[in-house]
């Protein structure tokens, strides 16, 4: 079996950076995933928010998680469950406008720590974004400024704990997706695994890696690249020892953003490929949204087929006229 891809982000600035840039574009291409280590986020902030977000998780979240899971009726189920999620979780906005003050049950620590992480992944994942226009030949900058919309990206953080689970053959600790948004960075527990990804039709392991960060491409990055670059499905297998955390971060675009193939790559594409449809994100979202747990060419199939250019909209607005005009004679 292939070897998960791992690259050492301290290599992009020497002698190898043509190796590591290449390292980088084959596991976009083939993998949509791979995982950075020598990041430049320093161990001692990783080390703070793993402690602090578990902490949380034991002393506000985890009675919530068990009080639910009696509720339901979870711990007796006898067939597999398909409609919900072993997992723990809230979201953390950070961009355009951050919620983080508005969050009950948040130390002022905490609050601190992840808006300082937040930070720090937000300059790596634009760091990411210019490596990978300059795999692709792209202009530097070009997908920030894809994503940036009118009040810029979207940037938020879903922080979630996978409790030990009683039944994992018949629980989805999260149900198989591909991300519908940009670049995800995911800060995951280093003990406790149970992510996977599909690759040729099996489902593979993301080793957890001590002080890692774990990149995986969603659906934009997708049409972008017009399909050289994958997202991929993937899920989280419930462990029946252990509470597996995952801290991950998505750098979307933001709600306006004109999102389509970027006109560079097209001009290199043969006749045989097909153009990934263009959109105003927010419309993909609310799409999305229902069927996330689905594959995504059907989502991109749809947005295709709702596509309409100005000429487009033009002559059926004087086909209406048309059409009026003739009743009104009969």
């Amino acid at each position: 079996m292939a070897t998960f891809p791992v690259v050492d982000m301290d290599l992009i600035n020497g002698e190898e950076r043509a190796a590591t840039l290449e390292k980088i574009n084959d596991a976009c291409e083939n993998w949509g995933f791979f995982e950075l280590v020598n990041h430049g986020i320093s161990t001692e902030l990783l080390d703070t928010v793993e402690k602090m977000n578990k902490d949380h998780y034991k002393k506000t979240m985890e009675q919530r998680f068990k009080e639910m899971v009696a509720a339901k009726g979870l711990e007796a189920v006898q067939s597999e469950i398909h409609d919900l999620d072993w997992e723990s979780t809230f979201f953390l906005r950070h961009l355009p406008s951050s919620n983080i003050s508005e969050i009950p049950d948040l130390e002022e620590d905490y609050r601190k720590t992840m808006k300082e992480f937040a930070v720090e992944l937000e300059k790596l994942a634009e760091k990411l974004l210019d490596l990978l226009c300059e795999n692709l030949g792209l202009e530097k900058g070009y997908l920030k400024k894809a994503f940036y919309g009118s009040k810029g990206p979207n940037f938020g953080t879903k922080v979630s704990n996978y409790p030990p689970c009683p039944k994992p053959d018949l629980i989805k600790g999260l149900r198989a997706h591909t991300d519908a948004g940009g670049i995800i960075l995911l800060f995951q527990d280093d003990k406790v695994s149970g992510l996977q990804l599909l690759k040729d039709g099996e489902w593979m392991d993301v080793p957890p890696v001590h002080h890692s960060i774990v990149i995986n491409l969603g659906d934009q990055i997708e049409v972008i690249t017009n399909g050289k670059y994958k997202s991929i499905m993937h899920r989280v297998i419930a462990q029946s020892d252990g509470t597996r955390m995952s801290i991950a971060s998505f750098y979307n675009p933001g709600d306006d953003a004109f999102i389509s193939p970027a006109p560079a790559l097209l001009e290199k594409k043969s006749e045989e490929t097909p153009t990934y449809p263009k959109f105003l994100f927010d419309d993909y979202m609310k799409l999305y949204s229902g069927l996330k747990f689905q594959a995504k060419e059907p989502r991109f199939e749809a947005m295709k087929a709702r596509e309409t250019t100005p000429v487009e909209t033009a002559r059926g607005l004087r086909a209406v006229r048309w059409n009026t005009t003739k009743r009104n004679q009969n």
